[in-house]
């Protein structure tokens, strides 16, 4: 953290330790003032996974975040559950700015209507929580068909998804669908393991809706060459995960030397949401504290 960072915190600090009364999340709400060089985000499904939805976000608003990821956890909700997530998540003042959970891929053309029906009765939700985003998954390798037509697949159904999502928004933002890589360490089958080919789809899907999710951990541990990918498409970076190699903990702990990435980030104006997908080695609010400052430390560089 650089000095000015640190004189601000310390400020922030001092204030809440002079007013006993000052909530946690009050304390993470003023962190939140001090805005990093691009939104920050936290994929919930890999913190405070043993308390309700409700007491996850507030964990999330005292490490000084405004937003979160989520992976369909409201798959199962009442009217009644909707409504009191979004009661939470307002007195938080944190977003939903991206979901996932789609149980279709689209590089299998024999599943393209499945998939879209998803996306569409996806819509629903996402509109009810203000979430612009769907994370899309290629699914894994079939059997018989060969990588060339699974690759032109993902493209045309991506293409028949941007149709779908054409013009609309939620939240005052355009509907975006965001293509994730896996690599084949935590996925043998998955078709769509590099971040080089997602980016070769999504040119040719050529919707400005249609963008990749760039998770540096599935890519370093793919192909590696991190930044010189990113300098070369940030065009269709349309979100970032992080979590550090090995053991997707936190940055700092691998090694993927995250504030050049951050630095580099600012130096290409990349806008869009960076979320956090780490599984903390110690305690979670602390570990996204720190993965915050880091972040800041870059962009005041």
């Amino acid at each position: 953290m650089n000095r000015r960072i640190f004189t601000q915190s310390f400020a922030l600090a001092a204030a809440a330790a002079a007013v006993p009364e000052m909530s946690a999340v009050a304390a993470g709400a003023a962190v939140r003032r001090l805005q990093p060089p691009f939104p920050l985000s936290v994929m919930l499904w890999t913190v405070f996974t043993d308390i309700p939805f409700e007491e996850r976000i507030a964990k999330v608003a005292e490490a000084g975040y405004s937003n979160v990821e989520l992976v369909g956890e409201y798959a199962k909700w009442t009217e009644a559950d909707f409504a009191k997530a979004n009661a939470a998540r307002k007195r938080l003042g944190i977003k939903i700015d991206t979901t996932a959970g789609l149980q279709n891929g689209v590089a299998d053309p024999s599943t393209r209507a499945a998939f879209l029906a998803e996306f569409k009765q996806a819509l629903a939700p996402m509109e009810t929580l203000e979430i612009p985003a769907m994370i899309a998954l290629s699914g894994n390798v079939v059997p018989g068909l060969s990588h060339e037509a699974q690759h032109a697949a993902a493209v045309e159904t991506l293409k028949q998804a941007a149709a779908m999502a054409e013009g609309k928004q939620i939240d005052g933002q355009p509907v975006r669908i965001l293509l994730e890589t896996i690599d084949s360490e935590e996925n043998p089958k998955y078709f769509l393991q590099t971040m080089t080919e997602a980016f070769e789809i999504v040119r040719q899907v050529n919707h400005p809706q249609v963008q990749v999710l760039y998770d540096f951990f599935h890519e370093q541990i793919a192909e590696g060459n991190l930044i010189e990918k990113l300098e070369k498409n940030i065009d269709l970076v349309g979100l970032i995960h992080v979590a550090d190699v090995p053991g997707r903990h936190e940055p700092g702990t691998g090694e993927i030397n995250y504030a050049n990435i951050y630095r580099k980030l600012v130096q290409l104006h990349y806008k869009h949401v960076v979320a956090m997908e780490f599984k903390p080695t110690g305690d979670p609010v602390a570990a996204l504290r720190a993965a915050k400052d880091m972040v800041m430390s870059a962009g005041a560089a």
